[in-house]
């Protein structure tokens, strides 16, 4: 190509690329803009309801109050107003008695007046104006219940805002992917009293800052009392993860942290109903065994080989014609794969293929059988696997194969000869495959225990294939490599080839 078309080909490409971010840079400040409107409203609201609340817990108090004061205003004038009753009368009484006491000094007869003098002295013992309190019960003053705001007044004119904590940091130097887990840590800029953090992640195929308009939701973890956390288990079905941190105190949330993007390649497919044989039912990730998809076809039924699932797949046998082999991306380009390109399989090869060609790299998934089932294959074949071609029966598929039908036997096959494994078939089996190593490798997927090494060279990309007779198959995808394999690989690099090895090269 011409020197000045590849760089007029690269100025396009950088500048479309710069179109697209700030096709996504302006997406995110609109999208702030209208959080800012809408986070202004409801604070203003929340602002209303605080002083309404404020205000009503005032009104409450000066009514509480005022009928305190009207109580002890009640007391005291009933307590004086008794006092002033009873001392009219006894004024009343003390004068109606000293004008007798003056009349009694007029009384010329003694025995007269000695009998008023008596009567007199009786009634003054008797008397109320002397047996009164002169002292009032209540003073007047009312003093006891005034108030004086101002420590609250000023209490209230200091008020201010609520303190909000600090972003968090989050370095993604600090953050680790291994085996579909992600541990994400970070720190606070500065000390602050912080009661918990929020932790926001999405799965997402862009790299970089994430998008407003992404196709997926924040999923959250809430009351993370540490400055790190791991979610573990996921299935890696993106190219990327988002992440976003908060702190937390008793108030409110602060700022969500910078977010970060880190990468979650693993080997993702399905299953090709395009290829499977027609006794193998393909539907939504599910692969059931119909006795009638045949639809009459000799049944000859021989526990044989090949069969398998994707995603969270259900394999359980059918039979099904067949023939060439499906055109199929490879892991490395993977646009949507490609159906349809090849005849089913049929006769004795209960066989399904995977969707996706392998044609370079490390990829791992897992695979586990139903108990009940009768007969079983998993491994890898290449593209052009015949219609009539059992997994494991010629020089472009290998694979193990369990058999729990009339006698049990647990082998590796490849090119029509099989190497029995003298150990315990586990629940679920790993299947690993170095494809520019040239090796396909077999494990108890929950002890990691090796259980067969295949060391070849694939001269050809290959597909994950299956074979299942009465019974049915799991499969798992979107895994990463564990790190126990990997280990285990760097160990075995530049050793001689296992003792449970079959060697071959295939063409």
């Amino acid at each position: 190509m011409d020197p000045q078309k590849e760089a007029l080909h690269r100025i396009i490409a950088t500048l479309a690329s710069k179109n697209e971010e700030l096709h996504s840079f302006i997406d995110t400040l609109s999208h702030s803009l209208r959080g800012v409107q809408e986070n202004s409203s409801k604070v203003i609201l929340d602002l209303d309801e605080e002083f309404d609340s404020l205000y009503s817990f005032l009104d409450e108090m000066k009514a509480s109050m005022t009928n305190t004061i009207k109580l002890e205003q009640a007391r005291k004038m009933q307590e004086l107003q008794n006092q002033h009753t009873q001392s009219i009368s006894a004024l009343e009484s003390s004068e109606e008695l000293l004008e007798f006491a003056n009349n009694a000094l007029d009384i010329k007869d003694p025995e007269g007046f000695t009998k008023a003098a008596k009567q007199i002295k009786d009634r003054v013992t008797m008397a109320p104006a002397f047996r009164l309190t002169m002292k009032p019960k209540a003073t007047d003053c009312m003093t006891h219940l005034m108030v004086d705001f101002s420590q609250e007044r000023q209490m209230i004119q200091s008020l201010k805002f609520l303190p909000v904590p600090s972003a968090p940091e989050v370095d993604i130097s600090d953050c680790l992917v291994a085996d579909n887990s992600v541990s994400v840590a970070w720190r606070m800029p500065e000390d602050s009293k912080i009661e918990y953090y929020i932790l926001e992640y999405r799965k997402t195929n862009h790299d970089g800052l994430p998008r407003v308009k992404d196709e997926r939701c924040w999923e959250v973890v809430d009351n993370i009392k540490a400055t790190e956390y791991s979610l573990t288990g996921l299935k890696f079905d993106s190219k990327y993860m988002n992440f976003r941190v908060r702190a937390c105190n008793k108030a409110a949330a602060g700022d969500y942290s910078n977010p970060i993007t880190l990468e979650t390649r693993a080997f993702n497919f399905s299953l090709d109903s395009t290829s499977s044989h027609q006794n193998l039912k393909v539907e939504d990730g599910c692969v059931e065994w119909d006795s009638a998809g045949g639809k009459g076809q000799d049944s000859k039924i021989k526990g044989k080989e090949n069969k398998g699932s994707g995603h969270v797949t259900i394999l359980k046998n059918t039979s099904r014609s067949g023939t060439p082999s499906p055109k199929r991306t490879s892991v490395s380009s993977r646009p949507s794969p490609v159906r349809g390109s090849r005849d089913r399989f049929t006769g004795e090869s209960y066989t399904v293929l995977g969707d996706t060609c392998i044609d370079n790299g490390q990829h791992y998934w897992e695979v586990k059988a139903q108990k009940d089932c009768k007969s079983y294959s998993l491994g890898v074949a290449f593209r052009n696997l015949g219609k009539f071609d059992q997994l494991g029966k010629t020089n472009t598929s290998w694979c193990i194969h369990v058999n729990n039908w009339l006698q049990a036997t647990f082998a590796a096959k490849h090119n029509n000869k099989a190497k029995t494994l003298d150990m315990v078939v586990p629940d679920r089996i790993g299947v690993y495959c170095d494809f520019d190593g040239g090796q396909l490798l077999f494990y108890n997927a929950d002890t990691k225990q090796l259980l067969h090494t295949f060391k070849t060279k694939f001269t050809q990309p290959i597909l994950p294939a299956f074979m299942v007779w009465c019974g049915g198959l799991t499969l798992f995808t979107g895994l990463q490599v564990p790190s126990a394999v990997k280990c285990f690989q760097k160990t075995e690099n530049g050793l001689s080839g296992s003792a449970n090895s079959l060697n071959s090269v295939a063409h």
